[in-house]
């Protein structure tokens, strides 16, 4: 496998899409009343049902602890103050 920065983009990127998906699917319940993974994998209590249910759960909680972590000890940006410039004429 890649480098550390590699692994981490992947993770997010494969957690966001699965979380757009299972956005998706709870709009869909929310606003039609229709389960699209329940309708595919067998029901609610379908074993891929709740796999994909856990997998979305696993998504959320990984990318917010990544959003967490860089929040509050990512890099931070270092501000300096701008010198004070004095002139030094002669009179």
């Amino acid at each position: 496998m890649g480098n550390k920065k590699t692994v981490m983009k992947w993770v997010m990127f494969s957690s966001f899409v699965v979380l757009v998906f299972g956005g998706l699917n709870y709009l869909m319940m929310g606003l039609l009343s229709f389960d699209l993974f329940a309708e595919l994998f067998g029901g609610v209590n379908a074993i891929v049902s709740r796999v994909f249910y856990a997998i979305f759960g696993i998504a959320a909680v990984t990318l917010a602890t990544i959003v967490i972590i860089r929040a509050f000890f990512g890099k931070q940006t270092k501000t300096t103050t701008p010198k004070r410039v004095t002139s030094t004429k002669s009179a």
